[in-house]
């Protein structure tokens, strides 16, 4: 069922900020750095907010609009920004994102661009993208898509035929998500291209001296090849065809692509791992077959502890179809799935995955803030809630335990670590769920139960 709620105001929202997005994508480039075209405080907020889930150093830099700027418009602070930054960063990329202000002035960054160009003559700039990311037009996956659009659009070329690469689009997960899935496809033996690729730039080891640009990320160069990989795999089945980096890739050079959502569940992990096999002419190898196998073992053992447990769940729209699948597999309801996006997929991509349990048992909220959430939680007695750190006041007032997944954790260590997709990662957030529910049961008894 769908519940409507007519606030007229955002309380608290389930949702960031477009330009959030694309410098996390930035991020994921070898040698590159964000500037956001708008006001300091847009990036001071982005960085901070960046900086306490990933715990690294995060440089974001800005055209720092003042009030005149507003009124006349910022293409020299621009150009100045561009100028500063390749001086004192020496970056391979500078990826533009342009926030709420300079595109509510109508900044033309296209032209401005070409006049800092051609300002230049015989200057070696590095590359320059600009992607446009008004947050009144979407979230900060609408952001973090449009960025992989950008950068693709702008990069990726097929002079080199095919180099029987893979390109994966993993789409807005974890460092430790997206170093699972470069070895899942190593050990197929076959090569990697990841757009982005922040496991290394924003979940890395100590430095000796500072670094102004971190080491890591996918390279120019390795962006230019996607354009003769064999195939695409898009693991984003919420972002539409015109946000989406694989259909760049397939109406620039001609890459076929499969999107296949979040490999979550075992259902999803199949799916995935049975795709790469035919892409690589390659049986599964033994390892991840154990896995599969050790993660059965588990639903079996226990599903006395979790079916019929009712869960609310909320994160970006592709993740929240991930979970409700696997909820659903493990025997827990997923009573209110919610998202802050805006996409108008979520309730269609859950008709796929669980149509079963969506018309009688499941609140869908879209556009969704946090007093939505927990008004439906209310109706909705939920066991559990699953999510990113920003709905624990709705847990602690409802005493409801939180199991924090997604983007941000800030009020835990470690989410920069949290492995979500794979056999593996569905072990690891399984296990944490049924511990979760043990220790309810342990903690609620008078007695409590030390064997269980």
């Amino acid at each position: 069922m769908d519940a409507t709620y007519n606030d007229s105001a955002t309380t608290n929202a389930c949702k960031l900020c477009a330009p959030l997005g694309a410098s996390l994508v930035f991020k994921g480039v070898r040698g590159a750095i964000p500037l956001m075209h708008g006001s300091q405080g847009c990036a001071t907020y982005i960085r901070r907010y960046l900086i306490s889930h990933f715990r690294e150093p995060v440089d974001i830099a800005s055209s720092n609009f003042s009030e005149e700027t507003a009124v006349f418009g910022g293409g020299d602070n621009l150009k100045q920004a561009i100028s500063n930054v390749v001086c004192q960063y020496k970056p391979e990329l500078v990826g533009i994102s342009t926030t709420c202000l300079s595109e509510t002035i109508g900044d033309d960054v296209g032209m401005i661009l070409r006049e800092f160009k051609k300002e230049q003559p015989g200057s070696r700039l590095p590359e320059i993208i600009h992607v446009s990311t008004p947050s009144y037009n979407g979230t900060h996956m609408d952001g973090f898509h449009d960025a992989v659009a950008s950068i693709l659009q702008a990069l990726a070329t097929n002079h080199g035929g095919n180099n029987g690469c893979i390109n994966i689009l993993p789409g807005m997960v974890s460092p430790e998500d997206m170093r699972h899935i470069k070895e899942i496809l190593n050990d197929f033996d076959t090569g990697c291209r990841m757009l982005p690729d922040y496991s290394e730039t924003l979940d890395g080891v100590p430095w000796k001296t500072y670094k102004k640009i971190p080491d890591g990320g996918i390279g120019v160069d390795e962006i230019k090849e996607m354009g003769g990989a064999r195939a695409t795999i898009d693991m984003s089945r919420v972002c539409n065809e015109k946000r989406s980096g694989a259909q760049v890739l397939k109406a620039r050079c001609n890459i076929p692509f499969h999107r296949m959502g979040l490999p979550l569940g075992v259902k999803a992990c199949d799916t995935f791992f049975t795709l790469l096999s035919e892409l690589t002419n390659q049986p599964v190898p033994e390892k991840y077959v154990k896995e599969r196998g050790r993660l059965l073992d588990a639903y079996v053992d226990a599903h006395k502890y979790l079916s019929g447990k009712r869960a609310v769940i909320y994160a970006e729209e592709d993740l929240v179809v991930g979970l409700a699948a696997f909820l659903c597999e493990i025997g827990v309801v997923p009573v209110v799935c919610a998202s802050g996006g805006n996409s108008g997929h979520l309730r269609e991509l859950l008709t796929q995955v669980i149509p079963e349990k969506l018309e009688k048992e499941i609140m869908v909220l879209e556009e969704a803030d946090f007093q939505d959430i927990e008004e439906a939680a209310l109706e909705a007695k939920p066991d559990l809630f699953i999510g990113n750190s920003k709905g624990y006041s709705i847990t602690k007032k409802m005493g409801i335990p939180l199991i924090r997944v997604g983007f941000p954790i800030h009020d835990r260590f470690g989410g920069q670590r949290v492995l979500h997709l794979g056999y593996r990662g569905t072990q690891q957030l399984f296990d944490r769920i049924v511990n979760t529910v043990l220790e309810i049961r342990q903690t609620s008894s008078d007695v409590g139960y030390s064997y269980m």
